[in-house]
């Protein structure tokens, strides 16, 4: 497994189609009708919260129903509170019903309070946690490098089931229709039932499985180590298509328009048919790419490891804007309400204009920021390696 510098990795990400919102402005507390169906199953109020890695489940990184924080508002942006764990903080957090979820390489899962970042629960696994934990009906969902998948009560902590796989379980689960689809360092992608833990199917690839899952219209989209994008059909794991790209895949693909997005350690971010899995286009970046793709209003952001932010135009792959950082970027990029939020190794966190890529706002951390932010209610939240996860609200 390959990580530059601390032996920390980023993994660190609606299908249907995705509608603009417009209208009269409203408050972050609305219910709002979905414009359409977050990938796949009836519409729910946890989709105006910010419940798991990339937001929905195929990985879209865009939350519609933002609109406290704007391109006008954002650069008002402070602390509202930080929570300092025992070590790195890699995972993305997930936000769900006035909670916040995150793990921590101190080997523990957090529960915070959203309104204070007071300490709820913490739950501690047998090794790190770098997997983002993924929230549905009351359970938390995560992975740890002591190989388990966990299932734990939201409310309290407690342990519901576990399910041990064949190594390090550094993907994020995607949680859909009462099914825990996730990757593990044993190669495989495994389907486990939601309530039970037991395994539905599993289907071994050719090398670690280490992005989280995408789930779209009835198909598990996932990369491996051995370079390839995987289509699994997701009630029986069957193998449906596979597209060879030049390098490891730790990039989750984000599903939108029947189209899949996903950045390869060849450099390039890549554009294929979600159906039969042909390549529409490629862009070749300045190094590895090893962030998750975020996908709004037809345009793909990812960051690269040539220190830069890019901006492509979703259907042909042009290149928008880019935006260059002083380090590394690992993180992957939450979008919401025309801002473009990322982490970099430059320890600072960036909000940018998501149609011109000018700088708003950023915050400097005490070190690399490589956990993937989620903005949801007014608040961005995001962890970093010096131990913190902070909050961020106007």
């Amino acid at each position: 497994m390959r990580w530059i510098r601390r032996n920390v990795k980023i993994t660190t990400t609606w299908c249907l189609g995705l509608l603009m919102i417009t209208g009269s402005m409203a408050t972050a507390q609305q219910v709002i009708p979905p414009p359409s169906l977050p990938c796949s199953g009836p519409p729910v109020k946890s989709v105006i919260d910010w419940a798991q890695v990339g937001f929905v489940p195929c990985h879209t990184g865009f939350n519609p129903y933002e609109f406290v924080l704007s391109p006008a508002t954002v650069v008002n942006l402070g602390l509202r509170w930080k929570y300092t764990t025992g070590d790195a903080v890699i995972s993305g957090p997930a936000v769900a019903n006035g909670v916040v979820y995150v793990g921590s390489f101190d080997n523990n899962v957090y529960a915070l309070s959203t309104s204070t970042g007071a300490l709820l629960w913490k739950y501690t696994t047998g090794s790190e946690v770098w997997s983002s934990p993924a929230v549905a009906n009351g359970v938390v969902y995560v992975g740890s490098t002591d190989n388990n998948v966990y299932a734990l009560n939201a409310s309290t902590g407690a342990l519901l089931w576990k399910y041990a796989t064949g190594f390090y379980v550094y993907s994020s689960p995607a949680v859909v229709n009462g099914v825990v689809y996730v990757g593990s360092g044993d190669n495989n992608v495994y389907a486990l039932n939601a309530s039970t833990g037991a395994l539905l199917w599993k289907y071994t690839t050719g090398d670690l499985v280490t992005p989280a899952p995408a789930v779209a219209n009835g198909v598990v989209y996932v990369g491996s180590d051995d370079s390839n994008v995987y289509a699994l059909n997701a009630n029986t794991g069957g193998l449906l298509w596979k597209y060879t790209t030049g390098a490891f895949i730790y990039s989750a693909p984000a599903v939108v328009n029947d189209v899949v997005y996903v950045g390869s350690g060849d450099n390039n971010v890549y554009a294929l048919n979600a159906s039969t899995g042909v390549l529409l286009w490629k862009y070749t970046t300045g190094s590895f790419v090893e962030s998750s793709p975020a996908v709004a209003n037809g345009v793909v952001y990812i960051g690269s490891g040539d220190n830069n932010v890019y901006a492509l135009s979703a259907s042909t792959g042009a290149l928008l804007w880019k935006y260059t950082t002083g380090n590394f970027i690992y993180s992957s990029a939450a979008v919401a309400n025309g801002v473009v939020y990322i982490g970099s190794d430059d320890e600072n966190l960036y909000a940018l204009n998501a149609s011109t890529g000018a700088f708003l706002w950023k915050y400097t951390a005490g070190y690399f920021v490589g956990s993937s932010p989620a903005v949801a209610n007014g608040v961005v939240y995001v962890g970093s390696g010096d131990s913190n996860l902070y909050a961020f609200d106007l």
